[in-house]
C-alpha cells in the first residue's frame, strides 16, 4: 500500500518544493526509443509530470491523494489519475518511460516493478530518482542536520531509510544504466526554506503529534544562522538517479 503523508499540506507542498532540473528529463527522453508516453507515478503535485511533458507526446501522473493532484498544473499534454503506484489504467507495452519522483519509498515496489513491466514497451525505460538533504552553507547546514536529526528524527516514518540510502538498497529489475551528475539549485528566502522544511514527512507528523508546527523550534535558531529574512540564497540537493530498460538482465 502507498503511504500518504501529503494530502494534509498539500497546497504548501506544490508550492514550496523544489523543482527538478530540465537536463534530468532530457537525459532521460534520450534514453528512450520512442516519445509517446510517460507514466510518472507518485506524482504528487506534478514537479515532475508537467516537465516530461516538454519531451513526451503524453504524460500520465498518478498518486493516491486527490487533494495532492489537485494541485497539479494543468496541461495539454498531461492526463491525471488517482491510483495506486501498482496499478495504473494503461494498456500492455504502452508506455516509452515510467518515473517515479522522490515516491519509491513510499510504495509497494513489488507490485510496482510488476505494473512497470506490464506497460513499459520493449526496451522502454524504468527511472526513479531521490535527492540528499539541502545545502545552503555551513552555518545553515548545521541547523539542518540538527533540524533533521533531534527535533523531527523520531517522527521520520521507517520508509526514509531508503532515501538516506539514495536508493541503493533497492533491489533494481533491469540492467543499469550509467547516470550523469545531477543536481537540483534554487535561490530562496528564509521563509521559502523554513515552509519546505515544513513539508517534510517527519514534520507533518511531528505537528500531528504535538499539535504544533516544528518551526517553532527551528525558526529561532535558523534565524541566527540567515539573519536577513530578505537575503535569497543558493539552495542546493544531488540527486540519485536509478534507470534501466525493460529486456536487460541486472
Amino acid at each position: 500500500m502507498t503511504t500518504d503523508h501529503f494530502s494534509s499540506r498539500a497546497p504548501g507542498y506544490c508550492q514550496l518544493r523544489p523543482t527538478y532540473p530540465a537536463e534530468l528529463f532530457a537525459f532521460l527522453a534520450e534514453q528512450c526509443q520512442g516519445k509517446e508516453l510517460a507514466w510518472d507515478t507518485g506524482c504528487g503535485s506534478g514537479q515532475a509530470t508537467t516537465a516530461l511533458a516538454n519531451f513526451f507526446q503524453l504524460v500520465m501522473g498518478t498518486d493516491i491523494s486527490q487533494a495532492q493532484i489537485d494541485q497539479a498544473p494543468r496541461h495539454e499534454r498531461v492526463r491525471y489519475q488517482v491510483s495506486q503506484a501498482g496499478k495504473v489504467d494503461l494498456p500492455g507495452e504502452s508506455c516509452d518511460l515510467v518515473t517515479a519522483a522522490q515516491a519509491i519509498h513510499w510504495f509497494n515496489q513489488e507490485a510496482f516493478f510488476q505494473e512497470a513491466e506490464r506497460v513499459l514497451k520493449p526496451c522502454g525505460v524504468l527511472a526513479f530518482w531521490t535527492y540528499s538533504l539541502a545545502r545552503v552553507a555551513p552555518e545553515v547546514d548545521r541547523v539542518i542536520d540538527w533540524f533533521y536529526r533531534e527535533i523531527v528524527g523520531p517522527y521520520w516514518p521507517p520508509e526514509r531509510i531508503q532515501v538516506e540510502e539514495n536508493y541503493s538498497s533497492i533491489p533494481f529489475p533491469y540492467k543499469e544504466g550509467q547516470s550523469p551528475p545531477l543536481t537540483m539549485v534554487h535561490l530562496w528566502d528564509r521563509a521559502h526554506f523554513s515552509g519546505y522544511l515544513e513539508t517534510w514527512s517527519a514534520s507533518i507528523l511531528y505537528a500531528k503529534g504535538k499539535g504544533q508546527s516544528p518551526l517553532s523550534e527551528l525558526n529561532p535558531v535558523l534565524q541566527k544562522a540567515w539573519p536577513d529574512p530578505n537575503e535569497k540564497r543558493k539552495v542546493t540537493w544531488q540527486l540519485h538517479l536509478r534507470w534501466g530498460k525493460k529486456d536487460t538482465v541486472p
